[in-house]
């Protein structure tokens, strides 16, 4: 079970590194992700960000990127965030959104053919 302090902590690694994103990042491609979520460890020594894309071609490609550069994002968020020891940080593609895509398309399907 987290605790809330666990979840408050996550929640507050994915707010500061949307913004080291939005507003400190240089890279280009870095402007096309969106932060859906983080996770942390109940010893707070490790952090899964979670991100989607704009183009899902590029995932891959962004994905590698921003695993090079945690540990830009984990020094960025050491001056933020006050806690003792700055957990380590990998990213992780998000599928969620495609899932509940897929899952709604599929009801979509079911509903038509009981139309007819």
């Amino acid at each position: 079970m987290t605790s809330i302090k666990i979840k408050r902590i996550a929640s507050l690694i994915a707010k500061e590194v949307s913004n080291i994103i939005s507003f400190e990042s240089q890279d280009y491609n870095f402007k096309t992700v969106t932060i859906t979520g983080a996770e942390v460890t109940n010893d707070l020594s490790y952090a899964t960000i979670y991100f989607t894309v704009v183009d899902e071609e590029n995932k891959e490609s962004i994905l590698k990127e921003l695993n090079e550069a945690n540990s830009f994002f984990r020094k960025e968020l050491s001056s933020r965030i006050e806690i003792r020891h700055t957990p380590k940080i990998s990213f992780k593609y998000d599928d969620s959104i495609n899932y509940g895509n897929n899952i709604e398309n599929i009801i979509k399907k079911i509903h038509d053919q009981k139309k007819l």
